[in-house]
């Protein structure tokens, strides 16, 4: 069985995954402090860079998180995303809305421990 270091909720949002001048829409179907698992656009190129940037809408706010983030593993139907870099802003709004899934602050505040360790 697979164990995961840091909590997944699931989140259902409109996003954009940035390649280069390319921009490709897809859904966000779960998120994580380390990164995000993504429906597969039907446009998804047979070859990406390394770093990407996703885009996530925060439903009707006028918020959106930002990560630089390469592909951990992909099937026919989703992408799982490494987040690489995540600015402040961006982490802070995440940050909350995982407290809010998870409904556990302590948690949180030990996966965020333990992601500026490692």
């Amino acid at each position: 069985m697979e164990h995961r270091r840091f909590s997944r909720v699931s989140f259902k949002g409109n996003a954009h995954l940035d390649i280069g001048s390319h921009s490709l829409a897809t859904e966000v179907l779960d998120l994580s402090l380390q990164g995000a698992l993504i429906k597969k656009p039907a446009d998804w190129p047979p070859s990406l860079p390394k770093q990407m940037l996703l885009r996530i809408q925060l439903n009707e706010l006028p918020i959106e998180l930002s990560m630089k983030v390469s592909v951990a593993h992909a099937s026919d139907t989703v992408v799982g995303l490494y987040c690489e870099k995540i600015d402040i802003e961006s982490v802070s709004h995440l940050r909350r809305l995982l407290e809010l899934n998870l409904g556990d602050a302590e948690l949180l505040s030990r996966e965020l421990s333990e992601l500026s360790a490692g």
